[in-house]
């Protein structure tokens, strides 16, 4: 994964009115644990605007006073109304302990499926996985060169180095289903080969 480096200030007091304060202020209230202590620190909005509205996956290198640790983001708190970030849930990861995450689905290839009319759909975005963060890619690359028309591909069926796959396995990744074009030029065919059929058949008759 890339590194998304995050600078914040320890807050010395917490509870609701002093939280309201540091929100007022245009910053974000977070939390780190999973280390040796819990510590309740702040960012500001803009800082980590790139690490929330970003499709890719980032483990963040934090820097709270003087403490400097690798973490991920496991929880958000957007504002009803507003969208405004309310609240960030920070968890400290270690090279030795393995994290659940999910992770970006990326599809690669031209499915056989394609070439004979129809359409490929990823039917899941990101999957579910568990490692330790040093060995989580920043995608998981799915092959759907050999998807037929029809047929899909499952979460069974996939496999990464160093990872352990935690959505159910019976899961549609992607599929190749026949689009509606496709599906009248097949009607088409078998409509033109019964025509074929019933004029040799009169043709046959008339010639005995």
């Amino acid at each position: 994964m890339k590194t998304f480096e995050l600078q914040g200030s320890v807050r010395e007091v917490v509870g609701k009115k002093p939280t309201k304060v540091v929100r007022k202020s245009d910053m974000v209230p977070c939390v780190l644990y999973g280390g040796t202590e819990i510590i309740h620190f702040e960012v500001s909005q803009s800082n980590v605007r790139k690490l929330i509205y970003s499709p890719e996956v980032f483990v963040v290198g934090l820097t709270i006073g003087e403490k400097s640790c690798m973490a991920i983001m496991k929880d958000l708190q957007f504002h009803p109304v507003s969208d405004k970030v309310l609240h960030i849930d920070f968890l400290e990861v270690f090279e030795s302990k393995p994290i659940t995450i999910k992770i970006p689905v990326k599809l690669e290839g031209l499915a056989i499926g394609v070439k004979q009319g129809g359409k490929l759909i990823q039917e899941m975005r990101t999957l579910k996985v568990r490692a330790t963060y040093d060995k989580i890619p920043e995608n998981l690359v799915v092959n759907v060169t050999k998807i037929k028309l029809g047929k899909s591909i499952q979460v069974g069926a996939l496999s990464f180095p160093g990872l352990e796959i935690l959505s159910p396995t019976m899961n549609i990744v992607a599929t190749v289903k026949l689009t509606r074009a496709a599906k009248g030029a097949a009607a088409a065919a078998i409509a033109d080969n019964i025509i074929d059929e019933t004029e040799d058949e009169a043709t046959e008759e008339s010639e005995s």
